[in-house]
């Protein structure tokens, strides 16, 4: 398994840069190698690398393609695309560790010199929620799990170490395709069962002013007729509260879809991303198809 920190960072854009130093990687040890064997393992290996990176980029270039952009006053339930204007939730004030400036999302990476080496030392990313307001009304973005792009990338070199960070401001035309949910509201989805369950066992670690409320003939003890009027009394206390949710606004956040589809998050427009995925899906299918016929040129020289 990979280490957390490559595997937070290869979900943002960095498998394909990833991707096409390690085919080159993979080439310069099949020259090294010098040999039949060694030329044919190296192919095969560009040609499987590249093929799941084609495979990956066609997908997200079809998602993105082929998913109408919704307004988000009347966006359905469900896997949505939006495009709208980065914005911080009311009370909210995210900093960014490296330059201190405020912002809607970060990640970061230190390094240290050592020699014509840098070497990893910290990286970090923020899961802080933020808004996205495209006119018709707003939503919040829950960013984990999300493969973001952005071209917001600063890099500060000091004292032997390289300091990179990756950012989302407000005002940026942002990009979100993922699950549209809506939480709380006439909608909610709520367990009574559970809800009820949950009330009585605090009531029940809570004994002095469990005998308090319910203990009618002061023994000392809830009878089976003073527990019923307490569970009597704590459905009705869940039903006001389980009114209380529905009679509000809900929140409405995109996140993580359940069910494998792609979670993108870009401070670009459709048509870039689009161009994006397209180009990185051709690119990709060429280092496939060289790969191929290098493995075919060698088996007939073999």
């Amino acid at each position: 398994m990979l280490p957390v920190r490559w595997t937070a960072e290869w979900r943002h854009d960095y498998a394909n840069f990833a991707l096409g130093g390690g085919n080159l990687a993979i080439l310069l040890l099949g020259f090294q190698l010098h040999s039949h064997l060694g030329w044919q393992i190296s192919f095969a290996l560009v040609g499987l690398t590249s093929f799941w990176a084609w495979f990956a980029n066609l997908k997200r270039y079809r998602t993105v393609a082929d998913t109408p952009t919704s307004r988000i006053a009347s966006a359905p339930q469900g896997y949505i695309e939006l495009v709208g204007r980065g914005s911080q939730p009311p009370g909210d004030n995210l900093i960014s560790p490296v330059n201190g400036l405020p912002c809607l999302w970060y990640r970061y990476r230190i390094e240290r010199k050592n020699g014509d080496r840098w070497e990893y030392v910290e990286s970090g990313i923020s899961h802080d929620t933020f808004g996205v307001d495209d006119g018709s009304g707003s939503v919040l973005v829950d960013p984990d799990g999300a493969e973001i792009l952005t071209s917001r990338k600063q890099v500060a070199t000091s004292g032997g170490y390289r300091k990179t960070e990756w950012t989302l401001i407000e005002g940026d035309t942002i990009y979100v395709i993922g699950d549209h949910v809506t939480l709380g509201g006439p909608n909610a989805v709520l367990d009574k069962k559970a809800d009820l369950a949950t009330l009585l066992t605090e009531w029940k670690a809570d004994k002095t002013a469990l005998l308090a409320r319910f203990d009618a003939d002061r023994d000392g003890e809830i009878s089976l007729d003073e527990w019923e009027h307490a569970r009597q009394a704590a459905s009705d206390e869940v039903d006001r509260a389980h009114l209380d949710i529905r009679l509000k606004d809900g929140i409405h956040l995109v996140r993580k879809p359940s069910h494998g589809r792609p979670f993108l998050i870009a401070n670009r427009e459709v048509t870039a991303l689009v161009r994006h995925f397209r180009l990185w899906s051709w690119l990709h299918l060429a280092l496939t198809m060289a790969a191929l016929i290098g493995l075919t040129l060698l088996g007939r020289t073999a």
